[in-house]
């Protein structure tokens, strides 16, 4: 049986480190494009180089970026420091035969949403039309612009830096004729009375965004896809909570047609997509 990565960097870290500290090293990664993505314990510090070195080395990475301090801020700015390699991060990641360029100290990319921008692909049509409220660097909209290839998808960003990154791969995957990227605040920006389908992909404070979303369909009816982050114990809370919002904004019967959980963030906490039904 071939020897796993992480098995191959603990053998090498244990000639390198103290025996005390080798149950330390971090198992689990993110690798994007040619970027690793590690979070150190503390204690580690000290070696954080010749640790970089042996993540870049197994997992065939040009650089090694130490997560210090997670995700944070509107931008969802990365709080990451360079231990190991090039210091141009930069790269170009490709999922499912999408190209996602971005810098991975500058931007955020997770791993684990891989599933929903694979449902994302291809749940849409060629009749439809769309509204993404939180495009980023086009984590859902390239994905459903390559395979759906709807009549047109509106791509909201608000990051300067994501919205650059967002241009360029909408040339870079081909999808000119399908996607309008718009700069700015999507409660400013998005289109109205337009959309068969809006993608509400932001989590922390996505109610607010709610109205602006109802907005942006056709008549007021259509999908929305909702994230958010959860407490599992207020599931079915949550979803009447929403359904009762848009009812009260636009006097509209609206109903969960699918859940699906995305990931788990802390004990009892997890991401989660509704798809909501407004007739």
């Amino acid at each position: 049986m071939a020897e796993l990565p992480f098995d191959k960097i603990k053998k090498n870290l244990s000639k390198e480190i103290p025996s005390k500290l080798i149950d330390k090293i971090p198992n689990k990664w993110e690798k994007v494009g040619e970027i690793g993505i590690i979070k150190l314990n503390p204690d580690l510090n000290k070696f954080s180089k010749i640790i970089g070195k042996y993540y870049a080395e197994i997992l065939s990475c040009k650089t090694i970026l130490n997560d210090i301090g997670g995700i944070k801020g509107t931008y969802r700015k990365p709080n990451t420091k360079v231990i190991f390699g090039s210091k141009k991060t930069e790269t170009i990641h490709k999922e499912n035969q999408i190209r996602f360029k971005l810098d991975p100290k500058k931007i955020m990319f997770s791993s684990g949403n891989m599933d929903e921008r694979l449902r994302m692909a291809t749940i849409s049509n060629k009749k439809e039309v769309v509204v993404d409220m939180f495009a980023g660097i086009g984590y859902f909209t390239l994905p459903m612009a390559v395979y759906s290839k709807p009549k047109k998808i509106f791509a909201c960003e608000i990051n300067p830096i994501s919205y650059d990154y967002l241009c360029e791969n909408i040339i870079l995957n081909n999808v000119t004729d399908i996607v309008e990227p718009l700069k700015g605040d999507n409660r400013l920006v998005a289109p109205k009375n337009i959309a068969d389908r809006v993608i509400l992909g932001y989590f922390e404070i996505t109610s607010k965004f709610l109205t602006t979303a109802l907005d942006c369909l056709k008549d007021n009816k259509g999908i929305i896809h909702y994230h958010d982050k959860i407490s599992e114990k207020d599931l079915q809370k949550k979803q009447l909570k929403i359904v009762k919002q848009i009812d009260e904004i636009v006097n509209r019967n609206a109903n969960i047609i699918n859940q699906k959980h995305i990931k788990s963030y802390a004990p009892g906490i997890s991401h989660y997509v509704f798809d909501i039904g407004i007739e």
